[in-house]
C-alpha cells in the first residue's frame, strides 16, 4: 500500500522521492536579494535521503520582485550562493527544485528598480493597468502593509523578454546545481494574472478566450523546457484559487485547457493547489465532486503525469489523498517549516511542533527559521519502542533512515 513516507518514482532528474514534499513557501530572509548562510542551513535540516525540496520562490528578474528579501537567481552572485544550498541538500541525499516567478502586479514601487538611473521608476507590470485590490495589502521591508502600486500592462512585444527572463532563470538554475526548476503559475502572480479573466482584460493575442490566456503561460513553459529538458521542468497552478484577486468565470475549463497542452510536454510533475478548507473543516478527496465544481479530481484524471497537491494536508489526509489516487506527491508548508524532520515524524507518527506564525515573514536569520527543534536520540528511541504499533512499510523506511528497532533501543542514525 502506498505511504506518504514511501519513495515514489519520478523519471530522471528525481528517479525516486519521498511522497511528501518540501512547498515552497516564502520567508523573506534574502537580505539584498541574495540566499544567506541561513538558507543553507534551512534547507540542509529539511533534506534527508530521498526527499524532495522545492525552494522558496525565486525571482527571475528584479522586476519580479514582490516582498522584503525575497531571492533572485538572475546575477552570477546569486547563482553561486544557491550552488552552497544545492550542495548541503544533495549532501544529505536529497534533490531539490527551484521555484521561478514574477510577481507581476502583485509588487510595490518600492521594489522596482529605476528605468533609466535617474529616478524613473519602471513600475510593476501585469496583463492589466487594475492594481490588486483591497483588501489586499503588500509587504513593505519595515513590515508596513501598504497597498499594491499600479501596473502598467505589457505591451506584445515586451512579453518575449519576460519570457526570456525565466528561461535566463532555469539556466541559472542548473548552473547553481538544482535537480529542476517549477515555474510558479499560480496564486495571483504574473503567469496567473494572464491567465484568470478576472484579472486580464487584454484585447490581443494576450487576452480574451482561454486559448489566448493561456499563451503566455506556454511561452514560458515551452521556453524552459527547450532550455533543461521537460524532466527537469514543472508546474504549479491553482485554478480555483483566488488569492490575490485572482479570479475566473470558468476556472475548471482553464485548468483543463492548460493541461491539455501541457501534457505532450511530459513534464516532471504538476503541481496543484487545492481549495480544501471550507468553514466545516478540511475536506476529504473522496467528498471532493467531480461534476463541473471545484473539482481537483478533473485535473487529476485529466493530467497524463505525476501529480502533486498542496492545500492543508495533515499526515492523515495525504495518506488518503495517496491511497485514494487523487494524488502522487503532497507537499507541505507549515507543517515543514515547524518540523524540519517532516518525513521522520510522520514515518514515527510522532507529535508535530506548532509554528510561529509571527515569524513567518521576518527577517531574523534564526528565530522562527532555522531553531525548530529536531527530534533527540532519546525521543526516536521512544517512538522506535512502538514500532510494532508502525505498518511495515514505516518500519522499512525507518531501517533506511538507520533508526533501527531493536529491542526497544537505537542501534544507529543515519545522517536524517
Amino acid at each position: 500500500m502506498a505511504s506518504i513516507i514511501m519513495r515514489y518514482n519520478v523519471p530522471k532528474c528525481i528517479y525516486k522521492t519521498r511522497r511528501a514534499v518540501l512547498a515552497p513557501v516564502t520567508r523573506c530572509r534574502a537580505l539584498g536579494y541574495c540566499p544567506q548562510e541561513a538558507h543553507v542551513a534551512y534547507y540542509e535540516q529539511r533534506a534527508s535521503k530521498g526527499g524532495l525540496l522545492i525552494t522558496e520562490a525565486v525571482s527571475v528578474s528584479q522586476e519580479g520582485i514582490g516582498f522584503p528579501h525575497s531571492p533572485g537567481i538572475w546575477s552570477d552572485e546569486q547563482v553561486k550562493k544557491w550552488q552552497r544550498v544545492a550542495r548541503a541538500v544533495h549532501g544529505k541525499g536529497a534533490y531539490i527544485f527551484c521555484q521561478l516567478w514574477h510577481v507581476g502586479r502583485a509588487s510595490h514601487k518600492y521594489y522596482q528598480p529605476c528605468v533609466d538611473g535617474q529616478g524613473q521608476l519602471n513600475g510593476s507590470v501585469s496583463s492589466t493597468g487594475n492594481k490588486v485590490p483591497g483588501p489586499w495589502k503588500v509587504r513593505l521591508p519595515d513590515g508596513v502593509m501598504a497597498d499594491y502600486s499600479d501596473p502598467r500592462p505589457l505591451k506584445p512585444q515586451e512579453i518575449n523578454i519576460v519570457v526570456e527572463q525565466f528561461r535566463r532563470a532555469a539556466r541559472n538554475a542548473m548552473a547553481a546545481g538544482f535537480d529542476g526548476v517549477e515555474i510558479h503559475g499560480a496564486h495571483g502572480y504574473l503567469i496567473d494574472q494572464f491567465l484568470k479573466d478576472g484579472i486580464n482584460d487584454r484585447q490581443d493575442e494576450y487576452g480574451g478566450s482561454i486559448r489566448n490566456r493561456c499563451r503566455f503561460a506556454l511561452e514560458v513553459m515551452s521556453a524552459v523546457t527547450e532550455e533543461i529538458g521537460a524532466e527537469r521542468t514543472a508546474m504549479r497552478i491553482s485554478p480555483i484559487i483566488d488569492h490575490l484577486a485572482a479570479t475566473d468565470s470558468n476556472p475548471v475549463a482553464l485548468g483543463l485547457h492548460l493541461i491539455s497542452h501541457l501534457n505532450p510536454m511530459k513534464l516532471a510533475y504538476l503541481h496543484v493547489t487545492e481549495p480544501r478548507m471550507t468553514s466545516e473543516g478540511l475536506k476529504p478527496p473522496s467528498m471532493i465532486a467531480d461534476d463541473g465544481d471545484k473539482s481537483l479530481l478533473l485535473f487529476r484524471r485529466a493530467f497524463q503525469g505525476r501529480l502533486m497537491v498542496s492545500g492543508g494536508y495533515t499526515r492523515e489526509t495525504g495518506m488518503d489523498a495517496i491511497r485514494e489516487g487523487a494524488a502522487d506527491l503532497i507537499s507541505y508548508g507549515r507543517l515543514f517549516i515547524a518540523n524540519p524532520d517532516l518525513p521522520l515524524r510522520f514515518a514515527l507518527k510522532a507529535k508535530l511542533c506548532d509554528g510561529d506564525r509571527s515569524t513567518y515573514y521576518t527577517h531574523d536569520q534564526v528565530k522562527g527559521y532555522v531553531d525548530y527543534e529536531m527530534l533527540t536520540v532519546s525521543q526516536m528511541a521512544a517512538q522506535v519502542e512502538c514500532a510494532s504499533l508502525l505498518t511495515p512499510s514505516s518500519q522499512m523506511q525507518l531501517q533506511e533512515w538507520g533508526v533501527m528497532p531493536q529491542e526497544g533501543v537505537m542501534s544507529g542514525i543515519a545522517s536524517l
